[in-house]
């Protein structure tokens, strides 16, 4: 039995763990160097803490052209194999790395003018300032490496194949794991590079999973192929990837726009609100990255499903997927209640630190469980290619309630205010997709 063949056949429950372990785990460690690389930036200074989390609007602002491009993509080959039209599958993928280089073009352009005149907009500190721009400009410049290893993982889980993604995420999470106290703190002989480390961490664990990933393209045989002999752009393709990718595109990067705000709001306050929201955000992967494998799995089956008309294997693949989600959800919530001063101390949280934080990741984590609906309905609504809904979605989870509302309670509520937007804005979304989903379901004989 072929690879395609098996989202179409193979039992639901059984298929969607075999496809959404792989990413889940790959996603847990990533979540992993997530935390270890901040941990490590706080052992140097709380400016150097401070510096890195401000960065973070523009380190997602690239894996959010990465992801969009990919999961358009993603969504458009997967309809295509449930289609049978493998040739529009395998321009599809052609596509997917030539608009990841492109991606690349622009973010240096765009860092050569706007990288330090980002951070004089949060502080005036001359510290943070330089340490962010010595972080940012490595990040953006050789951001070609997450941008294409990207764009190869969802061609690959577009096909159903799991495991080298899996391998991709992984490998390139260690190497940063590994170099990230050598580099910064200068072991081995080698000299100390404080944040610039970090960067550099990073960027070779980047584009050592991305020379990996050209390498399994190119060399493995999958079930599409990327066709170079005589390739050239298609408008219509590219229209296909971001109708889907777009979106997503979008939903990522109102992420940094969030991200931004929110920073401005707890500037007002403290470097060490700003600082322990950068903190959550890194704790929060624990609980966002497993059900973000989980959709990497979803999708395919979804698309494929979909694609060949499959209408009781549409449903089913949905449910299980609200089910999962919901669990890892309880899980999450649980932990950032009982454990948020450990979490927090892992940081070399003061008392200060404390006295904000603790509160902050019991407040949002209220919201993990509404999240469940707006996660899995999202996903269903892109592998439909109605990337639109989607969009709303998030919009309604990270940006339309949550920050407005975050500035209109902070005169009144303080800090309290900030983080009770969170769950607000979830639960609200929640609602909203729920509608969007009944919407759907009146026009689409399958989900009936």
């Amino acid at each position: 039995m072929t690879q395609t063949n098996k989202m179409g056949e193979k039992p639901i429950l059984p298929l969607l763990l075999s496809m959404s372990f792989p990413p889940m785990l790959s996603m847990l460690i990533q979540s992993l160097y997530n935390i270890v690389d901040s941990y490590f930036v706080a052992q140097i200074s709380v400016e150097a803490l401070t510096a890195v989390s401000l960065a973070f609007p523009l380190q997602n602002l690239i894996l959010a052209a990465a992801l969009g491009t990919g999961i358009g993509a993603n969504s458009y080959i997967s309809r295509m194999l449930g289609e049978k039209q493998f040739h529009k599958a395998n321009l599809a993928a052609s596509h997917a790395i030539v608009l990841a280089f492109f991606c690349y073009i622009l973010f240096v352009l765009l860092g050569l003018v706007a990288i330090k005149p980002f951070f004089y907009l949060f502080t005036k500190e001359d510290v943070i300032i330089q340490l962010g721009c010595q972080y940012t400009n490595i990040i953006v410049f050789f951001s070609f490496g997450t941008l294409i290893h990207i764009a190869i993982e969802k061609i690959l889980q577009a096909t159903g194949k799991m495991i080298f993604p899996m391998i991709l995420q992984t490998i390139g999470a260690l190497i940063n794991i590994i170099l990230d106290p050598i580099l910064i703190f200068g072991l081995f002989g080698l000299p100390a590079l404080g944040v610039r480390g970090a960067a550099i961490a990073t960027i070779i664990g980047q584009i050592s999973s991305m020379t990996l990933a050209l390498l399994i393209m190119l060399v493995k045989k999958h079930d599409v192929k990327l066709i170079i002999k005589n390739f050239s752009l298609d408008i219509s393709i590219i229209k296909q990837i971001y109708v889907v990718g777009l979106p997503s595109f979008l939903m990522n990067a109102l992420g940094s726009i969030l991200v931004m705000g929110l920073n401005t709001i707890l500037a007002g306050f403290s470097n060490i609100a700003v600082s322990v929201f950068g903190i959550y955000y890194k704790l929060q992967t624990f609980v966002y990255m497993p059900v973000s494998g989980l959709i990497q799995g979803v999708m395919p089956i979804m698309g494929y499903n979909y694609g060949a008309e499959n209408s009781v294997r549409l449903k089913t693949v949905l449910k299980d997927a609200l089910l999962i989600t919901f669990g890892i959800m309880v899980f999450g919530t649980v932990l950032f209640w009982t454990c948020a001063e450990p979490l927090l101390l892992f940081f070399k949280a003061e008392n200060n630190m404390l006295s904000i934080g603790v509160p902050a990741l019991r407040i949002i984590s209220i919201g993990f469980l509404p999240a469940t609906v707006g996660f899995q309905l999202a996903t269903l609504f892109q592998a439909m290619g109605r990337g639109f809904y989607s969009l709303i979605i998030f919009l309604l989870r990270q940006l339309v309630i949550t920050l407005p509302l975050a500035f209109l309670l902070a005169p009144f509520l303080g800090l309290t205010g900030v983080w009770i937007s969170f769950p607000i804005a979830e639960a609200f979304a929640a609602i909203v997709s729920f509608f969007l989903y009944r919407n759907v379901k009146n026009k689409e004989i399958l989900l009936q």
